[in-house]
């Protein structure tokens, strides 16, 4: 039996969680009907574990807020993380309190196989047929006006495209944060073809230890995994350590989705049932997609946003994608890092983000045609200049796509070699070489990773990586004149390595009059992957190849003063696993296995490496 609990929206600041106590499904007793103090004109009624059920007999438990009287748009969170946390949703979509009081409803369910919810758990797997018949559930009750939009974070946010592919006819508005189209891509791989690695152990842990846990409560299972599964989550980076890699000892020994991840390592057919990519022209539906400079899945929510505002099934689908985009990581939405704080008006609480998204629905939902008047569709944070700016598309219409060319004498080797960036094509032919030892590999410094790599994330000093031999970096003179780069980044490198497979990774870095180096974005390509990462080709030894880095996208402005500086090298680690360099299978491979490989990068007339950067030139105010 559901518990029914009939009050008024509390001013919880708390996302979408209440104070522990109040609304918590533990501590509520289930005999009693609650009226908090009054603090909205809204009554709702507060329903736990309604049971939804879904095509093919499995209930799904979900937490419903509903209008004590008459009918309203419901709000839609489905979760794999457990409804019941007390605030698992941050600063990334609006608090409770204040949905409740603009007059929607809220379900927010457990994903099938997770916490309260029946049936088995595997990712993505029956998201796209739960979230749809969850919506056809939300129209069809009685206080429901019909209307339903979906928001969310990572997960959550992948879920709603999976509901709105499907094109049902109740959705009208989603807005997916922090999420993908293409599982493959972001998170569980990359655009260039290497395993996610930290991210994908940090992941599989912590939902093995939520599927161990609630299976012993179900009386499945054996107790002694979870002590495992602590120990590794105290531990992930020893985790990350571990070869061959896909043998993890607790992850390899629970299997599940791991095993078939480490499984397919290019991008084939298991992967492309999970794309959703093909099926945007289904999409119907306004989105608002939400990103940040430093998450991981800023690649594709930059992408995604492009794709449904050229693909969606409809002319007001297209028209109505908006993109915001803040100096924010997977985690943290504050703007401040030990190495860069990006000032008063960063936080995604000063945009008041939550109320922006609050518009989006009252529009999209409500019917208010005035509630977006105000918003531009694209809101990016410029760094440097730390401002907020409106725009009206992405790219940006006076992009100017600028070739930036390597240079160098044969030692940019370090930050203290002599690698140069020019816009002048460079005449001289010439080459830089360095040694990529997998047992040695460049560590991951900062970044869109999450912080669960090595304890840091976002902007860090480069400072301490770039002095080692196997990065190369190649800088501007100190500049005299600002320099915008905002957009999409890529860097196209002419490469050759003693190896059949390496990788190359390549990072913008904005240098500080003082020295200190603060990274912007980066990528890294398996060169197996050059042609596609749905086929592997081998190089062979000493062949120089055209290949090109996506460095996902970035908007900053080089100050007076400061220099622009291109990192490549051959690892980054643990954010992505190591390339062992012997063309074999990576995830099965030891270390007694890996075998280190001279590679170089070639620049000059015949072979003119560049990094493409987009450069906006308007006034600047600093």
């Amino acid at each position: 039996m559901c518990d029914i609990h009939e009050s008024v929206a509390p001013r919880s600041t708390h996302g979408y969680g209440y104070k522990q106590g109040t609304f918590s499904t533990s501590n509520v007793p289930t005999e009693n009907v609650r009226r908090s103090s009054p603090r909205s004109l809204v009554s709702h009624l507060y329903e736990i574990d309604v049971k939804i059920p879904v095509r093919d007999g499995v209930s799904l438990s979900a937490n419903v807020w509903r209008p004590a009287e008459g009918t309203a748009p419901t709000l839609l969170i489905r979760i794999p993380y457990g409804k019941d946390m007390e605030s698992p949703f941050g600063d990334t979509i609006p608090n409770l309190a204040t949905v409740l009081e603009a007059g929607y409803a809220i379900v927010i369910q457990d994903c099938r196989g997770t916490f309260r919810s029946d049936g088995e758990f595997a990712p993505h797997a029956a998201d796209r047929t739960d979230g749809e018949d969850t919506i056809a559930w939300i129209a069809e009750q009685p206080w429901s006006d019909g209307i339903v939009g979906m928001c969310g974070t990572s997960y959550l946010g992948i879920v709603q495209w999976e509901a709105a592919v499907t094109n049902p006819p109740a959705l009208k508005a989603i807005s997916p944060c922090f999420a993908s189209l293409d599982k493959y891509r972001t998170p569980w791989y990359s655009h260039g073809g290497a395993l996610s690695l930290s991210t994908v152990t940090w992941w599989c842990t912590m939902t093995y230890t939520f599927d161990a846990q609630r299976s012993l409560s179900r009386g499945a299972g054996t107790a002694d995994v979870l002590p495992e599964l602590g120990r590794a989550m105290l531990d992930l980076n020893s985790l990350n350590e571990v070869l061959p890699t896909g043998e993890v000892p607790v992850l390899a020994k629970y299997g599940k989705w791991w095993s078939e991840f480490m499984a397919h390592p290019a991008h084939d057919e298991f992967w492309k049932a999970f794309d959703l990519r093909p099926a945007v022209p289904e999409v119907e539906v306004p989105a608002l997609h939400i990103g940040g400079w430093y998450d991981h899945f800023i690649p594709a929510t930059v992408r995604d946003f492009v794709a449904a505002r050229r693909q969606a099934g409809t002319e007001l689908a297209r028209a109505e994608q908006r993109l915001i985009i803040g100096p924010w990581d997977h985690i943290s939405q504050s703007g401040v890092y030990p190495d860069r704080s990006f000032g008063p008006m960063a936080p995604a609480r000063a945009l008041r983000l939550g109320r922006l998204q609050l518009k989006f629905f009252d529009r999209w939902l409500r019917g208010d045609t005035t509630a977006l008047d105000d918003v531009a569709p694209v809101k990016i944070f410029v760094m440097g200049i730390d401002q907020w700016r409106d725009e009206q598309d992405w790219p940006l219409p006076d992009t100017q796509w600028t070739d930036y060319h390597l240079t160098s004498s044969g030692r940019a080797n370090t930050s203290h070699g002599d690698g140069t960036l020019t816009t002048e094509p460079a005449s001289k032919v010439e080459r830089d070489t360095y040694l990529y030892d997998p047992r040695r590999p460049v560590p991951t410094t900062g970044g869109a990773c999450l912080p669960t790599t090595n304890g840091f994330c976002g902007p860090v000093d480069q400072r301490g990586v770039a002095g080692r031999d196997d990065v190369l970096c190649y800088a501007t003179p100190v500049l005299e004149e600002p320099v915008e780069v905002t957009g999409p980044i890529s860097v196209t490198l002419f490469v050759s390595s003693s190896a059949v497979d390496t990788d190359f990774t390549a990072k913008l870095v904005d240098v500080f009059p003082d020295g200190k180096a603060i990274n912007l974005c980066d990528g890294i390509l398996r060169a197996r992957y050059r042609n596609g990462l749905d086929r592997e080709e081998l190089m062979e030894p000493g062949t120089i190849y055209e290949i090109t880095v996506d460095m996902a996208a970035t908007a900053n402005v080089f100050l007076p003063g400061h220099r622009i500086r291109l990192d490549i090298s051959s690892s980054n680690f643990p954010r992505y696993d190591r390339n062992t360099n012997t063309g074999g299978v990576i995830a099965q491979e030891s270390e007694h296995q890996m075998i280190s490989a001279v590679n170089h990068i070639h620049h000059g007339s015949d072979h003119p490496s560049r990094i493409v950067l987009p450069i906006i030139n308007r006034r600047v105010s600093q």
